[in-house]
This record gives C-alpha cells, structure tokens and sequence, in this order.
C-alpha cells in the first residue's frame, strides 16, 4: 500500500456552530457602522450646507442694499441740480428765460442724468398776480403764456421754464401743476417745510398718452434766495419751485450702470407711501420657472416718499452656486459610509468563504490523495515513492511485476540495486525531472530494458518521501527500434544504388545526345555544302526546278541544324547546377529588351516594365528565361503598328511570386494553351513566325526547377500573357 502523501486536520463541528452564531452578529455590526457613518455625514453635510447657505443669503442681501444706496445717491445727485438752479434765484430776482437756458445747457442733463426730461421753474403766484404775470410775459416779448387747465383758482403753480427746449417740453410750458392733486401735495410741502419733495407717481405732460413710470422732484425757491424761519414766513415769501421731470426706467437703470453692482439682480420699486402699493419700477422676469432662492425687502425714505425694493435672487443652483460642490461632497460622503459598509460586509463573507474554502479543500485533497493512491496503485507502469536515500517506500503491482519479486520484498531495498552494471545516459529538464534508460536482470535471469523517470514530490512534516519514479518497460520498443534501424540501413543502401544507377543513366543520356548531334551534324554539313557546289557548277545545266529542290534541300539542312542546336540547349538548362542569388528582374528585363532593340531599330515597340521587380534565382537561367519570353513577345507584335509589351508582377502567396509577360501581338486559342510548352509544338506555321518550338519549354524547365509554375492566357488576335512564379526574396538576403 502507498502512503498518504498530505493529511489536514477537518473543521470540527463546534467551529461550525460557533461561526454559524458569530456571523449574524459581525452583519448587525457592519450594519451599524454604515448607519453611524451616514449619520454622521448627514449632520456634518446639514451644517456645512446652511453656513454657505447663510454667506450666499448675506452677498445676496450686501448686492441688494448696495442697489438701493446707489438709487438713493442718483437721487442726491438730482437735487443737488435743482439746488443750484435754486440758488440762481438767490442772485437774481427772477433770471430771465435766455438766462435759465445758458445754466441748463452747460449742465448737459440728457447725457450726465439719463431719465430727467429737463429742468424747470414753476411760478408761485395768486390770481392777481397771474394777470399781472401774463401782461409781464407779453410786455417782455416772452409770448402768450397760456394757464392749463383753464379756471380761476386762488393760486396757481405754472410752468414758466423747461430746459432744454424741445418740442414735448415747450408743450409742458403753461401746466399749471398745482391744480393736479399729486404734484399740489410734493409742491405745498416743499414750500411749507422748506425741503427737496418728490411726487407719487404721476403721468408727464410730454408723454401725452403715453403710459410711463414718471416722478417730480421739486425745490423750494423765496423771496431773496433766504429761507423764513416760520411757517406763514416761507408761503408769504415762497416764488416758486425748481423742478426736474424724471422717467423712472432710465434713471434706475443709469444708477446701476454707474457703479456696476447689481446688475445681474432682479429687483421691483413699488411707492408704498399712501395706501397701497404703486409700482414704479421691475426688473423681475416673467412668467418665472423657478422659484427664487432668496427674497430680500428694504424700504427707503426719501423726500417725503417711501420706495418699497422687492429683490429676488436667482434659484437656488443660481444664488448658490458653492452648494454644487457641497453636493458632490455630500454624495463622495454617501460613498465612504458606503464603501466602509462593503468593506466590513467584505470582512465578514470573507471569513465566512474562508471557513468554507477549508473545509472545501480539506476534502478536496482527501479526494485528490485517494485519486492518487488510486491511480498508482492500478497503473500499467510501475511506480515506486522513494525516501532521500532513494530507498523504496511503496511499490504498485506493475513494478513488482516488471522486477519479477514480490511487493513486500521490495520495501527498504535501494532502487540502484535492482538494475545491471552499466553506464546509463540521464538528462534533466528545468522542473527537476531526471530521465534514465536501464537494464533490469530478472530472478529468472531475463533482462529487461526500462525507462525511468525520478519526479520530486512533497511530503508532509516528519514523512520520509522525496520523489516518485516510473518505471516503464521498453523491452519491445527497443527490440522495435533495432529492427527499424537496420532497415533503414539496408533503404538507404537501396537509396544509393540507385542513385549511382540514375546519374550514370543520366550521364549516358548525355552522352547519347552529345554524340548524336556530333554524328547528325557531319552528315548535314555535306548535305548543305553540295548541294551549294551543284547550285554554283552546275545551276546552267539544271532547269529551275531543279535549282529550286536544291535551295529546298540546303534550307531543310539548315533547319535540321537549328533545331540540333535547340535540342542541345534545352538539356542543358535542366543539367547545370544552380547558383540562387537575389535577382533585378526589372534590370534583367531591361537588358533583354535593350539587345530586342538593336536587333530591330526599325521597330517602334512600346515596353513598359514594372520597377523594383524582385526574386531569388538562377541568373543565368532567367536570364534565358526572360529572353524566351520577351523575345516571343518581341516576334509575335511584328505586325501592330501599336505594338506593346509589359511585364509586371501579379501578386505573392506560399513564397513565391508571380511575374506576367503580356503583349497584344498574334496571340492564340486558349484550348491549345497547354501545348505551348510542350517541345517541338507550335500554334503558328513557320511562314507566318519563324521558330523552333523550344523557347517555351525551356522556359517550363527553368520555373520547375525553382519550384515555381508557368502558365498561359490568350485570345488570337488580340494578345497573349504568360505568367511565371520565381522564390520570394528571403530575408537573409
């Protein structure tokens, strides 16, 4: 029997039940980590997000009473005008109208105070003094100075002057404005407290129709330019009001683009001084999609008016654009607690797979070992479990079998004591693994051939087991090997028999066609030289015909001849050895095709060969090749006049590469396309294109023999192309 080569302890029962009490418990506590991290995250997010809240509400309030100081300031900036028009009063009894125009026009008030219409004078003056006024006006070449709205009143309230002087203005001269309830209540308290009023809203008289937001700010001016200490004081001494129409939209809107601030605000101003509100002003937009993110209300008191602004911020992701961040934090906060709650959940299955993954290899390697312990024990090849001495410590039946002793018997026997004397040949690879070849002597005297192979296994702590070695019988297969080898022996005497055999057929055959074209050339030469000598001695006495068979008889001589001289070619290309080199065929073919030329000037051929053409070949060889192949091409365009050639490459594939002649000469049917490259066959009589019918079959014999294939397309009449495949350029080339 073999050892158990690894044994672990199983999970006892109670570590069951113990993990199975524990794991609820480590849940609930992941579970609570990850509520206290979201509690905490929440709180901390909750604070964090009212703070900037609260800083975007202050900026937000810091804009909006930063608007109203600066409409507060423009307003200043108006009365100060109307001060200095008062003060002309104080040094002049009343300035004549050509005085008042010079002291507005140098103030430029339609560039420097956008929203005032003018700026003008209104008379204080009683019944008695209006007819008074009216004889002075037109006693001083003034005009007609016409009241409206026509009617006695006790006192009236004029328009006397209004700069600059436009067309709506110089309708307004002649209002009496203290007969309108609005302006009479800004006017009497000017004059009864002696300070700077302003009107409710009211409509201008240069806007006629015209609905717009429209104020008065009016000035008292006195007798003498001094204000009355008492109340009856300043209405017996009040002359007038310096006043300035002002339309409410362009002055808001110079007061914000004077400083700059506020103009991305959305504000309203409403007069709010009497009951109700009376809008003056907005900049709100209509309908809104979103409701503001805050709401700020001030009141300003001002020249016995009170403007109510109403400001609205933008939403929220508007008005507070930090809190996007806040968001981002908030949710990056979400993640930790949830990430710290994977992590704990991750802690908690990890153990429990842990526990699982024990007991699951604990009896995997149970299984494993007693697969092994099977497969040992019932394998063909013998097998043995060695300590460090290799000594045995365990045998299987089969190597009991191939030693011939019993299993017992072979416990604590040295493994070197089994095998035969002898030298053995043993190799190692990089994973230990140590190969022999040895001889086993039987008890029964029979020796046996063995293949041993030593693999290091580990053992458990205090087991003396090192290795395993097989112990396989290769009696037959050596015996086998033997046999083989001395077959081969006897095939390749065989092999070379032949092959003495068949060189010096070949050399015989070369010899026979040697001496063939030896002996037929002797009789062919005194064939043609008398025939010649009859043709000159004797051509007087023979009538034509007969000259005629002997000139047939020297050109059959002559044929003979070149056909002995393509024969020998031909058995020469497939005799020579071969010298592969890297080939320009590209070049190759110029060559050829520059020898055509000279051979031909008269002929105008339009060749066109391809660049970089390229192979690994025989030079001599294709230099023949491509002279059988150009030269048929060169012949069979004889009779274009637009005769071209061009030789190209078609492709590569398997390491080789295809080459194409094409011309547009004679050309031939295709169904006879094979017999091209057969000696001796020619598609063309001799009276038509002169040859042999070798060329071709040269040109077969030279693409064999580097490997290649050669074949042929055409359409008589039209041209033919012979395509060629040579050995693709290697790259130690």
């Amino acid at each position: 029997m073999l050892a158990r080569m690894i044994s672990l302890d199983p999970v006892s029962r109670n570590d069951h039940g113990l993990r199975g009490r524990a794991g609820p418990r480590k849940h609930l506590l992941a579970l609570a980590v990850l509520l206290g991290s979201l509690g905490i995250v929440v709180a901390l997010w909750r604070v964090a997000y009212q703070r900037e809240l609260e800083a975007s509400r202050q900026g937000f309030v810091q804009d909006a009473e930063t608007v109203v100081e600066r409409v507060r300031q423009r307003m200043v900036k108006h009365e100060l005008v109307l001060m200095g028009g008062a003060s002309l009063f104080a040094s002049i009894a009343r300035p004549t109208p050509g005085q008042w125009r010079a002291y507005v026009d140098q103030l430029e008030i339609t560039n420097r105070f956008p929203g005032m219409v003018g700026l003008g004078f209104a008379g204080y003056v009683s019944q008695a003094q209006m007819i008074a006024l009216q004889r002075e006006w037109m006693e001083s070449g003034y005009g007609r100075l016409e009241v409206s709205p026509r009617g006695i009143r006790p006192y009236y309230g004029p328009i006397l002057y209004l700069e600059p002087r436009t067309a709506v203005n110089s309708r307004a001269v002649g209002f009496d404005m203290f007969s309108e309830p609005v302006r009479h209540r800004a006017m009497a308290d000017a004059g009864d407290m002696a300070m700077p009023r302003l009107t409710g809203l009211v409509q201008l008289v240069q806007d006629g129709d015209q609905q717009r937001e429209s104020v008065l700010l009016y000035v008292p001016v006195y007798l003498g330019g001094l204000e009355p200490r008492t109340l009856s004081g300043r209405r017996q001494g009040l002359l007038g009001w310096v006043y300035a129409p002002m339309r409410l939209e362009p002055f808001v809107r110079a007061a914000l683009g004077e400083a700059g601030a506020g103009s991305d605000l959305r504000f309203s101003i409403a007069d709010v001084t009497d009951e109700g509100a009376r809008p003056l002003f907005s900049s709100l937009p209509s309908p809104r999609k979103q409701p503001p993110a805050f709401v700020h209300v001030f009141e300003l008191d001002h020249y016995g008016r009170r403007w109510r602004f109403t400001f609205h911020s933008g939403p929220i992701a508007v008005a507070a654009p930090q809190l996007r961040g806040l968001y981002w934090t908030g949710a990056l906060g979400v993640l930790v607690s949830l990430l710290m709650y994977a992590v704990a959940w991750t802690l908690v299955r990890t153990q429990a797979r842990a526990r699982a993954l024990a007991e699951r290899m604990t009896e995997d390697l149970r299984r494993s070992e007693e697969r092994f312990r099977i497969a040992v024990e019932h394998s063909a090849i013998g097998k043995a479990l060695l300590d460090r001495d290799e000594r045995v410590v365990g045998v299987n039946a089969a190597l009991a079998k191939i030693v011939g002793r019993d299993r017992g018997s072979l416990a604590g026997t040295a493994l070197s004591s089994l095998f035969a004397v002898g030298e053995s040949r043993e190799s190692i690879d990089e994973q230990g693994i140590r190969r022999s070849n040895r001889q086993i002597v039987r008890q029964d005297g029979d020796v046996r051939e063995v293949q041993l192979t030593f693999s290091p296994i580990p053992g458990n702590v205090g087991q003396d087991v090192a290795s395993l070695v097989q112990v396989e019988d290769i009696t037959e297969r050596v015996r086998a090997e033997a046999r083989v080898h001395a077959l081969n022996r006897t095939l390749e005497a065989r092999v070379a028999l032949r092959t003495r055999e068949l060189s010096q057929a070949n050399q015989e055959l070369e010899a026979f066609a040697y001496s063939v074209s030896h002996d037929l050339r002797a009789p062919l030469r005194a064939i043609d030289g008398f025939s010649r000598v009859l043709i000159e001695r004797y051509a007087r006495v023979m009538d034509e015909e007969g000259v005629d068979y002997l000139g047939r008889v020297r050109k059959a001589a002559s044929r003979m001849g070149e056909l002995i001289d393509a024969l020998l070619k031909m058995s020469r290309v497939g005799r020579g050895e071969m010298r592969l080199a890297r080939l320009d065929l590209s070049r190759l073919a110029g060559e050829v095709v520059e020898e055509l030329r000279l051979s031909a000037p008269e002929r105008h051929v339009d060749v066109v060969i391809a660049p970089g053409m390229a192979a690994e070949g025989d030079a001599a060889l294709v230099r023949n090749l491509l002279g059988n192949l150009l030269g048929n091409a060169w012949k069979f365009t004889r009779n274009r006049p637009d005769a071209r050639i061009e030789i190209g490459v078609t492709g590569e594939r398997d390491g080789m590469v295809e080459f194409f002649v094409r011309d547009n000469g004679a050309g031939f049917t295709q169904e006879y396309a094979d017999k091209l490259f057969r000696p001796f066959q020619r598609l063309h009589r001799q009276e038509e294109f002169a040859g042999h019918g070798i060329g071709l079959a040269s040109v077969k014999r030279i693409v064999e023999r580097h490997g290649g294939e050669v074949r042929a397309e055409g359409r008589e009449g039209e041209g033919a192309a012979l395509h060629f495949s040579l050995p693709a350029i290697m790259e130690k080339f």
